[in-house]
C-alpha cells in the first residue's frame, strides 16, 4: 500500500521488506509486486505501480489506521477521497513521521523519510475486501473520529464507513474512546 521514498532496498523499515519477512518469504506465492523505495524517479515508480494495480486489482487489503487517522500514507494534508490517481508521491506530515519513531521503526525523527509513495484512498477502496486492524491506545482518538466523526479527509480512515466491504477490528485500547 505504501513505501518510503529514498530508503535503501535492504532497509528494515521498508514496508516491502517487512512484508517479505513476515508473509511473502514464508510461503511460495505466484507473484508479488513491491513498490521500489530506491527508484531514481519516484513519479515513474508511482506510475508503474498504478499500472500493476490496474492489471492486478486488489482482492484483499489489510490496513491499519495511523495516529492522525491516515490509511496507507494518506495523511490528512494529502488525503483526497476523489483522487484521480491510484498511486502517488506524498509529503509525510509530522504526526505520521513521529509515529514511526514512537513505533520503534526509526530511532529519531530526522531518520524518517519526508516523502513516500502511497496507494490513494480511491485505490484502496477498489479492493474487494478491506480488513482494518487497529491495536494500541495511541490510536484511540483516530478510531473515535473514524467511528463517530464526520466522514472527511481530516480523518482519512473515516472513508471506510462508506465501504461496505470494510471490516474494522479493534482491541480494548484502540476502542477506549468509543
Amino acid at each position: 500500500m505504501d513505501e518510503y521514498i529514498g530508503l535503501s532496498p535492504q532497509a528494515p523499515q521498508g514496508f516491502g521488506n517487512f512484508l517479505r519477512r513476515a508473509i511473502f518469504g514464508q510461503k511460495p506465492f505466484k507473484e508479488v509486486f513491491y513498490i521500489d523505495p530506491s527508484a531514481a524517479d519516484p513519479q515513474a515508480e508511482a506510475d508503474r505501480y498504478e499500472k500493476v494495480l490496474l492489471e492486478h486489482p486488489m482482492d484483499i487489503c489489510i490496513l491499519g489506521v495511523g495516529e492522525n487517522g491516515h490509511v496507507a500514507f494518506n495523511d490528512p494534508p494529502v488525503a483526497d477521497f476523489a483522487d484521480k490517481r491510484l498511486v502517488k508521491t506524498v509529503a509525510l506530515d509530522e504526526i505520521c513521521r513521529n509515529q514511526q519513531v514512537n513505533d520503534g521503526c526509526f530511532t529519531q525523527l530526522d531518520e524518517v523519510p519526508r516523502t513516500a509513495m502511497t496507494v490513494t484512498i480511491p485505490g484502496l477502496m477498489r479492493a474487494k475486501a478491506l480488513f482494518c486492524i487497529v491495536p494500541a491506545k495511541t490510536k484511540a482518538h483516530a478510531i473515535s473520529e473514524l467511528v463517530k466523526g464526520e466522514v472527511s479527509e481530516r480523518c482519512p480512515a473515516s472513508v471506510l464507513r462508506r465501504q461496505p466491504a470494510a471490516k474494522l477490528y479493534l482491541d480494548a485500547d484502540s476502542a477506549s474512546m468509543l
